[in-house]
């Protein structure tokens, strides 16, 4: 595939982005940006929200995690149901009833400011840094197959990057991407299914589901040892809790949901994405399966997440296997990215500068605009610093094992606010949720050095589980 031909690609498709954020941008006021007017379709966000869960990370990573892990991810995929289930039935439920625009304004009414302004800070440090890891993974991409060949630096390709995001989202906001992700999580399903189809074609393989039930890559459940990392219920139940917290407790998810017209229709929402989401996610542990099987046959040494990139652009699969790759790639990596940015926007406008108090109307908007601008600039030098700190491991664990240090303290805090009856000694909140994600990486580390014990992911419970105790020791009055 030629540069120009990328070229060409990337201005058609962002132009249509473009085009859809000057229709759904008409006349739009905060309220549009933040909620849009509460007029979404159920069915729009649950199937844009499947773009949004998965993004660039789950495009390439997961792929290319099945030569080493199998299909062990889909263990943690099946304690997602269990963690949205818990989303429809106790979270939506109760931000409905609070009519909250930042989901974080529960712990101000219930605990008081402090707690408040912790939940929002880890909040916004956990998704500026994952959002800023899923972008640099595309802009690597993107600078390998594009702007090495016009000698255009690393930096510029992130500020491009960025920009794109800034131009469709700052004036529609989430009623502007609720739409574009819909568009984006249709081409990367069908970027998907298209690589699927061409790699069988060229192995010839005539049933896709027994050639990788057959696979010895295809092994899902392990209950061996109780120490690794992969075992059965440690990726269960920590899939339940991640589900919970990375999208039940994140602006950045629930920010479409409380766009649905009422509670009803975004329980439904949340019903159908949970089903969907499951097969998406076998589809491409599938895809990894073909992909490494591919690559051994054909003598192409590629791994982890070089795999499926030079696979789908480099390998003999044809152009429109190119195409619809670099299509589902661009599309996953910004059907997250551009939630990120107005999420961080809402968050950072309501809940730290507290903007819906101003009763000037002009003001507001016209700091919430300034705040997006920001935060922009927050997430290209965030990128640029990742840069050289990128090691060798998946990009998708690492996304995970910083988010279970960040979001441990969130889920904490709303445990015990929805489990307990007590209220708290507000102002020491920050210190126990500074405070427990540290006490968690020192036991993590002893576990494995000591004992070869490994939590795996099940670092988010053991985090949330040390935030509840250290609030528990704060506990006064019940109410």
């Amino acid at each position: 595939m030629q540069p120009l031909h990328i070229v060409l690609l990337i201005v058609a498709y962002f132009s249509v982005l473009i085009f859809i954020s000057y229709i759904t941008g008409k006349s739009a006021n905060n309220q549009t940006f933040f909620k849009a007017n509460n007029s979404s379709p159920w069915y729009l966000v649950a199937f844009g929200m499947i773009g949004a869960s998965l993004s660039g990370v789950t495009f390439i990573s997961v792929p290319g995690w099945v030569e080493a892990q199998s299909m062990s991810y889909m263990q943690m995929v099946l304690g997602y149901v269990v963690g949205y289930a818990v989303i429809g039935l106790v979270l939506l439920p109760l931000y409905y009833r609070l009519n909250l625009t930042s989901i974080y304004t529960y712990l101000e009414d219930r605990f008081g400011k402090n707690s408040y302004k912790t939940g929002a800070s880890f909040f916004l440090l956990s998704r500026t840094i994952g959002a800023a890891f899923r972008l640099f993974l595309v802009a690597n991409v993107l600078q390998l197959l594009l702007f090495d060949e016009f000698g255009i630096p690393f930096w510029v390709t992130v500020t491009i990057t960025i920009l794109l995001i800034w131009l469709y989202t700052f004036k529609g906001g989430i009623k502007t991407i609720v739409w574009t992700d819909t568009l984006q999580t249709l081409f990367m399903l069908l970027a998907v299914g298209i690589c699927i189809y061409t790699i069988s074609n060229e192995m010839q393989i005539s049933n896709i589901f027994s050639y990788v039930a057959d696979s010895e890559l295809s092994k899902t459940f392990f209950f061996d040892d109780v120490k690794t990392g992969d075992y059965f219920w440690k990726r269960f139940l920590a899939g339940a809790f991640v589900a919970i917290v990375m999208t039940g407790l994140d602006q950045d998810m629930m920010q479409k949901n409380l766009t649905c017209r009422n509670l009803k229709d975004a329980q439904k929402n949340m019903f159908w994405f949970t089903i969907v989401l499951v097969i998406v996610n076998f589809f491409f542990l599938a895809l990894g399966v073909l992909l490494t099987d591919y690559a051994q046959k054909n003598g192409i040494d590629a791994h982890k997440d070089e795999l499926f990139p030079i696979i789908a652009t480099k390998g003999n699969l044809g152009l429109a296997t190119a195409i619809f790759f670099l299509l589902g790639l661009i599309a996953a990596a910004y059907s997250s990215a551009d939630s990120a940015l107005t999420s961080l926007t809402t968050s950072f406008s309501i809940d730290i500068l507290e903007i819906n108090k101003k009763k000037d109307q002009q003001v507001q908007e016209k700091t919430r605009k300034k705040i997006h601008v920001l935060f922009s600039f927050i997430l290209i030098a965030t990128i640029l610093i990742f840069k050289y700190f990128i090691a060798d491991e998946s990009v998708i664990a690492k996304i995970f094992t910083f988010a279970n240090y960040t979001y441990g303290p969130l889920l904490g805090l709303y445990a015990f606010g929805l489990f307990t009856k007590y209220q708290l000694k507000d102002k020491w909140v920050p210190l126990v949720c500074v405070f427990s994600p540290i006490a968690t990486y020192v036991l993590n580390t002893s576990l494995l050095k000591y004992f070869n014990f490994d939590f795996g992911f099940a670092l988010l419970i053991v985090n949330g589980l040390l935030t509840f105790l250290g609030l528990f020791l704060l506990k006064i009055k019940k109410i």
